[in-house]
């Protein structure tokens, strides 16, 4: 079995290029579709043609903005019902599910239809962000793009990733969240000739934006003071708080859902329906409508006030969760975000005002509050620490956001079995790795694994001496496969105990005579999960070890119970509890005195 020289080959170059350039076309269809949402929420809420982003709060339609929702909400299931249904729902999950179960290929139109419906969703009041569209729609043209050319599975999912990092970063200047949201959703793996290309496509996707738009933090911050520790162990119970609201929303969404599904009308209507809900939310609420970055904002700068806070929280999480839970386009971040950070910020201004002495700042429980949500409801982790911190750059807010993220995620993964990105998929049978270890068969080598006491027949042996030994019923002759030596104690193949016992093979027949292949080999050195890769490649239960060193003798024989069999070493290490060092024995030997 040949070992590879490097980590990666000269494969990952081209699919490198490949990434970069689907990631300036993810960055420009980005402000494409920024663009979009705004002309479409100009036209629906001011009667004018402008590519502005901008708010639907300031409309003065007074009670006819309840029916702008309704129209796009009809607009997007009727897309949804004779374009794609992969368009429905906020894009993360589809894409997981296409990486799981279809070798990452998401068909062409979703490219065009998924940004389109979005648009038409969140510009005509949708309570949605714009960034799980995106990433969706950066996903799909890396699909596209991996189905045109020549490549494998596994670097057409790359070239998903890529496309999803791209999309991410280019809203929101945050590319190395953006790669680490790749590695938890998408990737499932860390791998040099994975990560790679998803981390250039990361930074040109940001460099792009630089260019367009600048590098200004998407989420400005005042500048916050480092917290004290009783500030930090509050910011961390905030956190846990946090993790059970988390918890709630998931199941309150997906039990939205199920309602809908019990409707007597088509799902093709459902999205009006939830469009109605947030006519009527924004009639009352109007911050509710729209994307809400602004709002976002608003909230870790620390500009809204108890009873804003208040209602921006109720209220974005009726308008949110009902639109969603009826299958409508549009992204999970930044309502959760808004839900998160408002309550986050509730609480601080409270305990500021209860206990000062703390030094808790309402602007720094807000920063952890957004986060703590989606790394509770997502339990992408890593990627939403970093994310806050990108986009507000204030670096005093780190440690407070490591602390109450990681106690959303122990909630969360207390009390949850799925997220709100894997459940819905979940239910379809999917299964989503939700953990990434380091592969146990990787770590043991072959030499260590397999059987050296192996029996052995000759080239010269003669095949009824051979049947006469195995109808002997000795120990030794019970085996199902046995190697092949010539007379220089060489490997020349392995047969089997069903073609030693053939009766169509005459008995005064050769060994030697009856190999028809190679023998497969693999040396002592390699590792375990090659072994069973080179087993799975070449179609064989068992392998020939042969020593590292030339010349190469065998020194064993490698088999599928040998690889199962290898696992009972890492079942003892994850389950097996023991105490290896006993202090009060230790203590007496010290002095002398007898156990």
């Amino acid at each position: 079995m040949p070992r590879e020289s490097t980590l990666v080959d000269r494969r990952v170059l081209l699919i490198t290029a490949v990434a970069i350039v689907i990631a300036a076309g993810a960055a420009l269809i980005a402000r494409v579709l920024t663009a979009l949402i705004g002309l479409i929420t100009n036209l629906a809420f001011y009667g004018r043609w402008s590519v502005e982003f901008v708010s639907p709060a300031g409309h003065h339609l007074g009670a006819w903005v309840i029916a702008v929702p309704v129209v796009g909400g009809l607009i997007v299931g009727v897309m949804a019902r004779y374009g794609s249904q992969a368009i429905r729902g906020h894009g993360i999950p589809e894409a997981m599910e296409q990486v799981l179960l279809n070798e990452s290929k998401i068909a062409p139109r979703i490219t065009f239809l998924k940004p389109v419906s979005s648009a038409i969703a969140i510009g005509t009041g949708g309570p949605f962000g714009a960034e799980g569209p995106i990433i969706a729609t950066g996903g799909a043209m890396g699909s596209f793009l991996g189905q045109l050319l020549r490549v494998t599975a596994a670097e057409r999912k790359t070239l998903l990733a890529a496309g999803a990092a791209a999309g991410m970063a280019a809203v929101f200047g945050s590319p190395v969240s953006a790669l680490i949201l790749a590695v938890e959703l998408l990737l499932f793996e860390l791998k040099p000739r994975s990560l790679i290309p998803v981390a250039l496509a990361a930074v040109t996707a940001t460099g792009v934006r630089y260019a367009l738009v600048g590098s200004a933090p998407v989420f400005p911050m005042p500048d916050v003071v480092e917290p004290g520790g009783a500030a930090l162990a509050c910011y961390i119970a905030l956190g846990a708080l946090i993790g059970l609201v988390s918890v709630g929303v998931t199941r309150i969404v997906y039990g939205i859902e199920d309602a809908f599904e019990k409707l007597p009308v088509h799902w093709m209507w459902w999205p009006a329906i939830g469009g109605l809900a947030v006519g009527v939310v924004g009639y009352f609420a109007p911050l509710t409508m729209g994307v809400g970055y602004t709002n976002i904002e608003a909230i870790v700068a620390g500009h809204l006030g108890a009873a804003a806070l208040a209602s921006l929280c109720l209220m974005k999480f009726l308008s949110w969760s009902i639109a969603l839970g009826s299958g409508t386009s549009g992204g999970t971040l930044a309502p959760l975000f808004t839900i998160g950070g408002a309550l986050g910020a509730l609480a601080g201004m409270a305990l500021a005002a209860l206990a000062p002495r703390l030094g808790i700042d309402p602007r720094i429980a807000g920063l952890v509050g957004m986060a703590a949500i989606f790394a509770g409801a997502s339990r992408a982790l890593l990627a939403t620490i970093v994310f806050a911190f990108e986009t507000t750059q204030q670096p005093f807010g780190l440690l407070p956001l490591l602390g109450g993220c990681a106690a959303a995620y122990l909630i969360s993964a207390l009390t949850m079995r799925n997220t709100i990105m894997t459940e819905k998929i979940a239910r379809r049978g999917v299964r989503v790795p939700s953990e990434y270890t380091a592969d146990f068969l990787e770590q043991v080598t072959v030499g260590k694994a397999c059987t050296r006491d192996v029996i052995s027949l000759h080239t010269a042996d003669e095949l009824g001496e051979v049947r006469s030994w195995l109808n002997s019923g000795k120990p030794d002759a019970q085996h199902q496969g046995y190697p092949v030596l010539d007379d220089q104690g060489r490997v020349r193949g392995v047969v089997t105990r069903r073609d030693l016992l053939n009766p169509d093979v005459p008995e005064l027949r050769h060994i030697g005579e009856m190999l028809g292949r190679e023998p497969i080999v693999v040396r002592e050195d390699h590792s375990l999960r090659e072994a069973a890769d080179h087993m799975v490649a070449e179609n064989v239960g068992r392998l020939i070890v042969v020593s590292t060193e030339p010349p190469q003798r065998m020194v064993g024989i490698l088999t599928r119970g040998d690889l199962l069999a290898a696992h009972a070493r890492r079942l003892k290490e994850a389950h097996q509890a023991g105490r290896h060092i006993r202090i009060r024995q230790a203590i007496r030997r010290r002095i002398g005195v007898p156990g």
